[in-house]
């Protein structure tokens, strides 16, 4: 599913208009996004939970050389699904 395939189920689900749709989930997305940015963690009770998580420095590979290359440290966003969730997939 895409975006904008997204967006047609919200103005669907919701009799938003696709570009009211839009601007909603537009909106939601980066309130997610600012809040990892201040908190690093916002929790959707039944939905699931963003956290961000530093990943270490680290020696790799070279998949088409073998080298070794070095991997700097950084940021990642972890999702872990809430019970919900868990129990629609199964």
């Amino acid at each position: 599913m895409t975006k904008a395939d997204l967006v047609v189920k919200i103005a669907e689900k919701t009799g938003l208009t696709k570009a009211n749709a839009e601007r909603a989930l537009n909106a939601f997305l980066e309130s997610v996004e600012a809040t990892l940015v201040a908190d690093g963690k916002l929790t959707l009770t039944g939905f699931g939970t963003f956290a961000v998580d530093e990943r270490k420095a680290r020696t790799g590979r070279n998949p088409r050389t073998g080298a070794e290359i070095n991997i700097p440290a950084s940021k990642v966003v972890k999702f872990r699904p809430g019970k919900l969730l868990k129990d629609a997939i199964q």
